[in-house]
């Protein structure tokens, strides 16, 4: 993409109503503008990003064996009322009538949809165990929406449901999406620990969140400090085989929200240096809940002896949209953002540093056409800017790796190749930079 014709509207003044470093970034770099208290259209840039995050989220869903379907954004209140949460869900439900007179709402969650469509099409056993997801916007009307993306009205989330006969069932597949959840945000850069979380209003017994640690979280987390020589990279995993161990390995030591606080236990569990009180930010959260929503609603199946018996359910979340907050929060630094390769917008800024010198942009055009037909993503400064006014802005969006062109270097036969992390600067041969990065 030519930046001369990209809808990127940077600014260079923090807007005053953004008060962490996610929601600064984030409008600053013209990824996202408020349409609403918690409402934000996501501009050409950052949708590039949640694309990406998206992307990988599938990936690891589908690795994990669920399959994906969607549901509908407005569902009939009538299911609710089955469960019993119609009236408990208190008033973050955003709760309409169509023109007909009937209850609807706009679905902050979806465990009784996804309930109902289990319980009108599997009827046995032999049928069982299943795992659906999809990702889908949602809304919860939270009253006092802040932080930008990271607690708005309006989200972009993967829910996943399991469905299994027994207990034993429902463990392996609730271990199956611990150990997807590890992967997934090691991908993304990030190291999530999982925590003992309360079930809130979806309800069940056994839940963890998946939380990054950072200043600006709006939960206070305790946790043992050895989790931080952690290695996310789960590699090489079977989803057929028992699981278990990683999820052992994982929560052996202690690690909680508040909560599921418990003071005697951390000061026993993580004695000393190793008590670590912090804050953090919550990606993920699963949760076993039993048959609460398949006794309710009548969702069961037949067992091998004849006998009907509600199926045993999970649910489990990632916030799309909050991690694109949440990754910037754990990867910026005072000049903007610096994404992971695998999220990031684009994972090349070409830079031109003198628009008007025939030779350099011949170069450029070049690298252009060979960065773009190699499938890579590259982001082309063709602007007549400043050449201090193009390093701030790729600083700003946070381009992984910068292609740097002058008349120098061209006259030299090299370009400058930078990476946004700091940790690469220097001169290749631009005979050599496609194949940099090209495969």
């Amino acid at each position: 993409m030519r930046l001369s014709r990209y809808f990127m509207p940077t600014l260079r003044e923090t807007p005053s109503e953004a008060r962490i470093v996610s929601h600064r970034l984030m409008l600053r770099a013209g990824m996202i503008r408020q349409s609403s208290a918690g409402i934000y259209s996501w501009l050409p840039l950052g949708l590039r990003v949640l694309k990406n995050i998206e992307r990988i989220v599938r990936e690891e869903q589908d690795a994990a064996g669920c399959q994906e379907l969607l549901m509908p954004t407005i569902q009939p209140a009538d299911l609710w009322r089955e469960s019993g949460r119609y009236d408990d869900y208190g008033k973050e439900m955003l709760r309409i009538a169509d023109r007909h007179g009937r209850d609807m709402l706009f679905g902050p969650t979806n465990e009784e949809l996804v309930t109902d469509i289990f319980r009108n099409s599997v009827k046995s056993y032999r049928d069982l165990p299943k795992l659906l997801y999809h990702i889908q916007w949602k809304f919860r009307d939270e009253v006092r929406p802040r932080f930008g993306v990271m607690r708005g009205r309006e989200f972009l989330m993967k829910d996943s449901y399991s469905f299994d006969l027994d207990y034993e069932g429902a463990r392996r597949a609730y271990n199956r999406m611990f150990v997807a959840y590890l992967r997934t945000f090691a991908r993304m850069g990030l190291k999530a620990i999982p925590m003992a979380a309360d079930t809130g209003p979806i309800g069940g017994d056994l839940s963890h969140e998946f939380i990054i640690l950072a200043d600006t979280g709006e939960s206070e987390v305790f946790c043992h400090a050895d989790y931080l020589e952690f290695d996310p990279h789960v590699g090489g995993v079977d989803y057929d085989d028992d699981l278990q161990p990683v999820v052992d390995e994982w929560t052996r030591l202690y690690a909680a929200t508040d909560d599921k606080h418990d003071a005697d236990a951390f000061a026993s569990r993580a004695p000393g240096e190793k008590a670590l009180r912090t804050r953090g930010i919550e990606v993920g959260h699963i949760f076993y809940f039993g048959a609460k929503y398949s006794e309710a609603m009548g969702a069961t199946v037949q067992r091998a002896d004849g006998s009907e018996a509600p199926v045993e359910m999970g649910s489990y979340g990632i916030g799309v949209s909050r991690l694109v907050g949440a990754i910037v929060e754990a990867c910026h630094d005072d000049a903007g953002i610096v994404w992971p390769e695998s999220v990031a917008p684009f994972r090349v800024g070409l830079i031109n540093l003198k628009i008007d010198d025939s030779a350099t942009t011949e170069t450029c055009e070049r690298l252009y056409s060979g960065l773009s037909s190699s499938g890579v993503d590259v982001l082309y400064d063709d602007t007549d800017e400043r050449a201090g006014v193009k390093f701030a802005t790729s600083e700003l969006i946070g381009t992984p790796w910068q292609l740097v062109v002058g008349p120098r270097g061209v006259a030299s036969g090299v370009v400058e190749l930078k990476s946004r992390a700091g940790d690469v600067d220097g001169e290749i041969p631009i005979d050599s930079a496609v194949a940099r990065f090209a495969g």
